[in-house]
């Protein structure tokens, strides 16, 4: 149990800041009247506290006497020196109780504070003092950035907002009123900050002249299932003797480089895939001119190339399809042709608008028909910019350098970056000290579609943060301190789309279409949701699958829906806790359903305006079940680890294996070694009775979940 500073001040009968001074010269830390010490300690220290001051008392009664005797022998000296006009002192029980109060306060007072000179404060210092206590704050203020500002550490801000039923991280948003309500618990008065918007003359679009417009390459993402050779032919191309031939080569490090190919050059971005891809799409960042689907030819189409697919549609880029693996025996690339046509992406031989090259990046065969079907491609696109303005660059890759500090390479769009340039980037700013090209060789200046290696950022930026220059450093500064402000309001009031607001988007305009990614348990289900959803788009709006897949809701769907702006739709199957996480962080609707009417019923009310849940579902803990009990009469027990939240006695369950639901129902037993618990929060162990149901094993997860009533408004 621990015992407050205010409460122990209470008790001493002293101020908070003398304790918590006194706590610290004791070796115990405090740093607010609301730190909490253990109450070992505390009685430890009241204990010496007291003694210190009966000791201080009877040094006061000894100076006391002294002093008393003393005045009586100078006043005797003085009365028979001075006439008889002048008053006689008189001594009193009030004179002896301040010479003692005063011998106290010299007894426990810090020697630092005894050399000041006590004065009466001015009615300025007094308003002074006031003001002192009025906290401005802005809105969207982060938990850490309050706790700076109140003068405490984060983690008891986090303490007080449990103790008021909100959990909050560190880097989590505070809503206005809250911030009051524990600034109050501090002593401070919040004031709302008003802060002028800087103007972003120098960030607008300008729309470039016909005439100002130069040609510009392609700049390339590979993409495609795992194994099927996307390392391997990005390594055959940095390696093929068109590179080589080049002078300075190619950059192994940089997570984008250029090649040349017959006097043009193609730019690679050396990404980690569709994830990476769709989560720079997903902040505005449109780098990627073309992409390369990488499809084995002994393993044809597999779940992540239909992702790949489905991506790559989304941003609109043209596929070329590399066929890799010829050179094995069992490659059938007629297979690989056929299958892909049935998702839309079908070859020229076909008559359809898709280049397939056939390639071994084993053997290096094809490597070069790859590298001239790319530039055939970006000359039907007519690919321009204009390099004769401010540069304007996206980030690929970032990171905090030990030699250089904040790094980042970056791909230019339009313009011409060049040393010693001012810019913003993301929520950061900078000056271009150094562009480093091929080699890491310093260059002077970048132009359109090519990478380079930028340092002097104030911070590490974002991969899809764009990247502007800026006339002076001043500007930088003023527009990425805006732009700091205008994400956290952004995050704070942040509504993407969902069932319950469809209706007033349509409505307003905002809207043609509703995006939908749909993930089911089987591949039947795909196909009856998708016929059923296909029959509902109206005059207003269109409803348009834009991804479906087989398993579990994983972190890529919800990068696709934010990139969307799309809802996620679950038949039998769950989102994994990094989906479900970063899908209340990023506010994208999630719904999750075991009848296919329910799914159809929700969505054809929603665009009629007629949606109205009564009821609304919430995930409040999910375990791990790691090893499973038979006890006699009751069945099988799961001994379980909780990973997230909480797990809840009058709690539901829905019990998972690989993603899919095998089980809902509600909980038999809930217990903590032999003890009945109402609740089981993260980090602890427990063993959990699943009613009507004992098919349950070691590596399941069990999902514990809430159905909140919500009332319908008129």
């Amino acid at each position: 149990m621990k015992i407050r500073v205010y409460e122990i001040a209470r008790k001493l009968n002293s101020k908070s800041s003398v304790i918590i001074k006194k706590l610290n010269d004791f070796g115990i830390e405090a740093k607010s009247n609301f730190s909490g010490i253990e109450e070992k300690d505390a009685e430890r220290f009241m204990k010496q506290w007291s003694e210190k001051k009966k000791s201080a008392i009877k040094e006061v009664k000894s100076k006391t006497k002294k002093v008393v005797t003393d005045n009586k022998n100078t006043k005797k000296e003085m009365h028979k020196e001075k006439p008889k006009t002048d008053p006689k002192p008189q001594e009193n029980s009030r004179t002896k109780r301040r010479f003692r109060k005063e011998a106290f306060i010299e007894a426990v007072t810090p020697q630092k504070l005894k050399t000041k000179k006590k004065y009466k404060k001015t009615e300025k210092e007094q308003e002074e003092n006031e003001e002192s206590n009025i906290l401005k704050l802005s809105e969207g203020i982060t938990v850490f950035e309050l706790a700076e500002k109140l003068n405490v550490d984060f983690s008891e801000i986090i303490s007080k907002f449990f103790e008021l039923g909100v959990m909050l991280r560190k880097n989590d948003i505070v809503d206005l009123e809250a911030s009051k309500i524990i600034a109050d618990e501090y002593g401070f008065k919040v004031e709302e900050e008003v802060i002028k918007s800087t103007k972003f003359a120098d960030l607008m679009d300008i729309e470039d002249k016909k005439e100002d417009l130069q040609p510009r390459h392609p700049i390339v993402t590979v993409m495609g299932h795992v194994d099927h050779g996307k390392t391997s032919i990005l390594d055959a191309i940095k390696t093929t003797n068109v590179a080589q031939k080049e002078a300075g080569g190619i950059t192994q490090h940089m997570a984008a480089y250029s090649v040349k190919v017959k006097g043009k050059y193609i730019t690679f971005l050396d990404t980690p895939g569709h994830e990476a891809f769709t989560e720079m799409r997903a902040r505005g960042a449109q780098i990627t001119d073309i992409v390369i689907l990488v499809v084995a030819a002994d393993d044809g189409v597999m779940p992540q190339t239909i992702e790949a697919i489905n991506h790559s549609k989304a941003a609109g880029v043209p596929i070329v399809v590399a066929i890799n693996k010829i050179d094995k025996p069992n490659a059938n690339p007629d297979r690989v042709i056929q299958e892909l046509s049935n998702y839309g992406i079908i070859s020229e031989e076909w008559g359809g608008e898709n280049i397939f090259v056939k390639v071994s990046a084993k053997k290096h065969l094809g490597i070069n028909d790859l590298l001239e079907s790319i530039l055939l491609q970006a000359e039907v696109m007519e690919l321009t910019a204009n390099p004769n303005k401010r540069a304007k660059a996206v980030v690929v890759e970032s990171k905090l350098d030990k030699r250089m500090g904040p790094i980042a390479t970056v791909v230019v769009k339009e313009g011409t970056l060049r040393q010693g340039d001012f810019y913003i980037v993301g929520a950061h700013y900078g000056k271009a000290r150094a562009l480093m090209g091929n080699n890491n060789k310093k260059v002077k200046k970048v132009l359109p579609s090519f990478a380079t290696v930028i340092t002097g950022i104030h911070g590490v930026p974002e991969a899809g943060d764009t990247l502007i220059v800026v006339k002076d450093e001043q500007s930088a500064k003023k527009i990425a301190e805006e732009r700091q402000r205008e994400i956290k309001k952004v995050m704070l009031n942040k509504n993407g789309i969902s069932l319950e607001n469809i209706f007033e988007q349509v409505k307003e305009g905002e809207i043609q279409e509703l995006p939908i990614i749909l993930k089911t348990d089987v591949n039947g289900s795909v196909e009856a949701i998708d016929a059923a959803l296909s029959k509902l788009s109206t005059d207003e709006v269109s409803v348009k699958l834009i991804h479906s897949g087989v398993g579990a809701i994983t972190k890529s769907d919800i990068n696709l829906a934010s990139a969307s702006n799309a809802i996620v739709l679950g038949f039998n199957v769950r989102p994994t806790q990094e989906a479900l996480k970063i899908s209340k962080d990023m506010h994208i609707d999630v719904r999750t359903y075991s009848v296919i009417y329910d799914i159809i019923d929700d969505i054809k009310k929603s665009l009629s305006g007629l949606l109205s849940p009564e009821e609304k579902e919430e995930a409040i803990g999910r375990a791990e079940v790691r090893d499973t009990f038979k006890v006699p009469k009751i069945g099988i027990v799961a001994g379980c680890y909780v990973t997230y939240g909480k797990v809840t006695r009058n709690a539901r369950i829905r019990i998972l294996r690989d993603g899919v639901i095998i089980h809902d129902g509600p909980i038999m037993s809930l217990k903590r070694f032999k003890d009945d618990v109402s609740e089981v929060k993260q980090g602890y162990e427990c063993g959990i009775g699943v009613e009507n149901f004992n098919d349950i094993k070691a590596g399941d997860f069990i999902e514990a979940y809430v159905i909140n009533k919500i009332q319908r408004e008129l």
